[in-house]
């Protein structure tokens, strides 16, 4: 059984599809290999953060971009930000996003 994609708006989405080119083929890449095996694909393509949080790691031609995503019961992987990075760390501002999105949607989805 398939696991399920979703975002968390259409902001967050559209910001994906926007991403540079060789960054959205890989982030088509990796979530058909989530939809297919599960949120956890292992480093270098996912980091697991604990609670249900996870990065997916995109690099490409145009540089490295992050979209956190979390999973929900029900074979659920909801997409809730993404960003192009630019420096060695994620910025704290970056995740802080993602988990306040990521408490949102689990509350609204016990």
């Amino acid at each position: 059984m398939d696991y399920t994609i979703t975002y968390y708006s259409e902001t967050v989405q559209a910001d994906i599809m926007n991403l540079p080119d060789t960054l959205a083929a890989r982030y088509i890449v990796l979530t058909r290999r989530i939809a297919a095996l599960g949120p956890n694909l292992g480093e270098p393509h996912t980091k697991a953060f604990g609670e249900g949080l996870f990065e997916l790691r995109l690099k490409g031609a145009e540089g490295i971009a992050r979209v956190f995503f979390c999973t929900l019961v029900g074979r659920r992987v909801v997409m809730l930000h993404s960003f192009i990075k630019k420096t060695d760390k994620t910025p704290p501002r970056e995740r802080w996003i993602a988990e306040a999105r990521m408490k949102e949607v689990k509350h609204e989805n016990p």
